[in-house]
């Protein structure tokens, strides 16, 4: 993706769309106050209107709307108690340790109660101070709350004159960055792979993916419109997600052993060719992509079938002259590539079809999941909340941390004196996460951000006299803060502080320099008190929580190893049930990674078996790739003739499995045997192998084409080599476990 492909995405992106939003709907009604000269006396209005617009997170238009209400009518309460009650210091301690507790806890009921929290929190905040309300109450309370009604009204019209435009912001984003996996998967056909490095980049990918894929869900499985009373643009909308998983499962499963493939082939051009191709089919999903995002229809950037001949002939070329009875598995591997690239060059050409919202793209959808079972659940019964209230709940220990964090920056702010000191509690409210690794980012993202914006918006105010070249600045500043806020906190607590201190300017230009330096001394502090409560008190470290994302990894892993195998045993195959532990599998696999990712954040001292934790997540993510290519085979091949012989295969998987499991869970089974025993040979296919290398030594490659066994000689091969592989990495989890096992003994 070149620079201007960025740029486009992230003009169209949703993430822009909710900056301008949120700025347009607080700077149109601070105009027409300015105008008739009460901005001053309505400041809670745009105030109202920006922390609600704040909890409005995507989602299914229900439940958007439900969260506005509720975050209205929770932050008015908030805004009378702590306004009515501010005076008495000791009644804002218990409000801390009663608000702090609260808000903090309700995370539990998932990420968009979380927001309605956290902007309830703000509200307490910003009404303690006198500078927001003064001696009246309710009436600021009651502008707060009519800032944030002017903001449900704002949405409740977009939603009715863009229903679809959120889904084609999250779908195209979706594209894009499903492109960008699979040019990582390009780079291991070029020469000198650096694995470790390109393996890291593809669990980070898998991440994004899938939390872009629960929203995706999460909106189109409880639209009502979309699955049930479908429109043509719907239906496709919803073909092409359904697609977009699909080609990712494809990407995923066209994992090689790349170390071999470079060893057999690497003194040819054929990966390079490869390669080279995948790189243009990724740049294809990309511009497919901004097409969704963009709502316009997108066209192939290069001739994919030509390119794919290319590849084929090359393959074909070098088949016919270098293959012999010796390399011949080599070029199986080889082939199962160039059809894994046809299958993707179809799924591309479909997909860019399907940008122009024809009915004949649709003409034959019809929705093959059940919805329910693939759309998020969240049970919001006061019972959970009640379970979590003990330190064995990461939720509670959070909760505990902020109110401690609040009631030290509230002692701060008073033994300070400082101008503006609720910006200590606000700096230690957003900073504040249930994760070390996110505190510490989001501390030195708020440090260092302040830092800038002061320094910027000093030089715009010594540089500029103009007021409209400020106000345009402004409403730039306030764009970027609220579109970058959930992708690039360092850039968006830059522009938050810079479009604070411009609105100081206007407000009251006299004593912008004290608010200069307030913010960056205010900053500090709520800086410093965070970093010391997220490091001492009640921490919750990875390395204490991974133990569950590894059992569940391997539980996932095989559930799905198991209704896929099922199927080479002669069972029917349940495509529901199917997607449905593929996509628990995928889900699992990257908790895993991102909980990894979150341990090489924390201090050293709480690293401990780094190094085989890694192993660990990188044999799931292959052993969930390995089982994702048998799926592909086991959707599209009947060879109940080999029954007995994979049964045997399966049955010796799952007892590995089963012992990676035991070893998790602290039992005391027989792992050490199951290492040593070595997976049943499948005689049968060892027999159609030497006939097959038999016949192209006497009779030559292409008399030995026109044989009839040599299609289902490359499908059993490959689907042996699978079974094989997955039991070599499920040995290899067998052995890592045990080393972890040890090393904590010790």
């Amino acid at each position: 993706m070149n620079y201007l492909d960025e740029f486009k995405k992230f003009i169209s992106s949703h993430y822009l769309s909710t900056g301008v939003r949120l700025t347009l709907g607080t700077i149109i009604p601070s105009l027409i106050f300015h105008h008739y000269g009460i901005l001053s006396d309505w400041i809670a209005f745009p105030l109202g209107t920006l922390l609600i617009g704040g909890t409005d997170n995507p989602g299914p238009y229900h439940r958007r709307r439900n969260a506005l209400l509720v975050a209205i009518a929770t932050c008015f309460l908030v805004a009378c108690i702590t306004g009515y009650l501010r005076h008495f210091h000791f009644i804002i301690f218990l409000e801390i340790i009663v608000f702090g507790m609260f808000f903090s806890l309700v995370g539990v009921y998932g990420n968009r109660v979380n927001s309605i929290g956290l902007i309830s929190l703000l509200v307490f905040v910003f009404n303690i101070d006198d500078h927001l309300s003064g001696d009246m109450v309710f009436r600021t309370a009651a502008i707060f709350s009519a800032g944030g009604i002017w903001y449900f009204i704002l949405f409740m019209v977009l939603q009715k004159l863009l229903p679809y435009k959120l889904i084609q912001q999250l779908l195209g984003e979706n594209f894009v960055e499903l492109g960008k996996l699979l040019s990582i998967k390009a780079d291991y056909y070029f020469a000198k792979p650096d694995y470790d490095e390109l393996f890291n980049r593809m669990v980070h990918q898998q991440v994004i993916l899938r939390e872009n894929h629960e929203n995706l869900r999460e909106i189109l499985f409880k639209t009502r419109e979309i699955v049930t009373e479908s429109t043509t643009k719907s239906r496709i909308l919803m073909l092409m997600f359904l697609d977009s998983i699909d080609l990712f499962e494809r990407i995923l499963n066209s994992q090689q052993n790349y170390a071999n493939l470079h060893r057999a082939f690497d003194h040819t051009k054929v990966l390079r060719l490869f390669g080279t191709y995948i790189t243009w089919l990724a740049a294809e999903i990309q511009q497919i992509g901004l097409a969704v995002q963009s709502g316009y229809a997108s066209h192939p950037r290069h001739d994919l079938d030509e390119a794919f001949n290319k590849c084929q002939r090359a393959f074909e070329r070098m088949r016919e002259h270098k293959m012999n009875h010796d390399n011949m598995e080599d070029f199986i591997m080889l082939r199962q590539i160039l059809n894994s690239l046809q299958d993707v060059t179809e799924r591309v050409k479909k997909l860019h079809r399907a940008t122009k919202y024809e009915a004949d793209v649709s003409k034959d959808y019809k929705l093959t999941v059940e919805a329910e079972d693939f759309t998020p659940k969240q049970d919001y019964h006061p019972r959970i909340l009640l379970d979590n209230l003990s330190l064995k709940s990461s939720h509670f220990r959070h909760a505990v941390r902020v109110t401690l964090g609040l009631l030290a920056g509230y002692i701060a702010s008073l033994f300070f004196a400082v101008g503006h000191g609720y910006w200590i509690l606000l700096t230690i409210a957003v900073i504040l996460k249930p994760a070390f690794s996110i505190t510490k980012q989001r501390n030195i993202h708020r440090i260092g951000g302040t830092i800038l914006g002061v320094t910027v918006g000093f030089l715009f105010l010594y540089l500029i006299d103009e007021s409209t070249p400020l106000f345009i600045l402004m409403m730039v500043s306030m764009i970027l803060a609220y579109s970058f806020l959930k992708i690039n906190y360092f850039v968006a607590s830059t522009s938050i502080t810079l479009y604070v201190i411009l609105s100081f300017h206007f407000l009251n230009p006299q004593h912008v320099t004290a608010v200069l330096q307030d913010r960056v001394v205010d900053t500090v502090i709520g800086s410093l008190i965070a970093y010391i409560i997220s490091s001492y008190v009640l921490p919750v470290w990875e390395h204490s929580q991974i133990k569950q994302y590894m059992k569940e990894a391997l539980d996932a892993n095989r559930k799905y190893f198991d209704i896929v195998a099922a199927k080479f045993t002669g069972k029917q195959l349940d495509i529901n049930e199917l997607k449905l532990l593929r996509k628990n599998a995928i889900i699992a696999m990257a908790n895993l990674s991102d909980n990894f990712q979150k341990m090489l954040s924390e201090p050293k001292r709480q690293q401990m078996n780094m190094e085989e934790y890694h192993q660990f997540v990188a044999t799931s993510h292959m052993l969930t790739s390995y089982i994702a290519s048998l799926s592909t085979y086991a959707q599209t091949l009947e060879y109940v003739e080999f029954s007995v012989e994979f049964e045997m295969m399966i049955r010796q998987i799952d007892r590995q499995l089963q012992a990676a499991t035991d070893i998790i869970d602290g039992k005391t089974g027989n792992s050490l045997e199951i290492v040593r025993e070595s997976l049943p040979q499948n005689q049968r296919l060892v027999e159609l192998l030497a006939d097959r290398k038999k016949q192209i030594k006497e009779l030559g490659i292409e008399k030995a084409d026109q044989s009839p066994v040599r299609k289902m000689l490359s499908d059993l091969k490959t689907i042996n080599g699978l079974f094989e592989l997955i039991s070599t990495i499920s040995i290899d989890e067998i052995k890592i476990l045990q080393k972890i096992k040890t090393a904590k003994a010790a």
